[in-house]
């Protein structure tokens, strides 16, 4: 089940479990869209990964034990800044193959 991460990894901007401007990676590295197009480049600074937009949680239990309140989001916050020199070397590498190529 995902974790469903409170803020971006990068700046830290507050990504509550309805928001719809949160990706995740294949290994739930989660960023802000702003921070994944502008900084990242749709490249995961910490697998080299791409990124989709994170899925939102059921706010109702449309089925029972299956909701935002039965399962919640985690309150664990991973604040990792990027270096934006160290990202651009990494990402010019990968960044135009196509993440399911990678």
């Amino acid at each position: 089940m995902l974790q469903i991460k409170p803020s971006c990894e990068n700046c830290a901007k507050e990504l509550p479990a309805e928001s719809t401007e949160a990706c995740i990676c294949s290994y739930e590295c989660t960023f802000c869209r702003e921070c994944v197009a502008g900084i990242l480049e749709n490249v995961c600074p910490n697998c080299g990964g791409g990124f989709v937009p994170r899925p939102i949680r059921p706010k109702n239990e449309w089925r029972e034990g299956v909701s935002r309140r039965r399962q919640p989001a985690s309150q664990d916050a991973v604040v990792k800044p990027v270096d934006h020199a160290k990202h651009g070397e990494f990402a010019t590498k990968i960044r135009n193959i196509l993440p399911e190529e990678r």
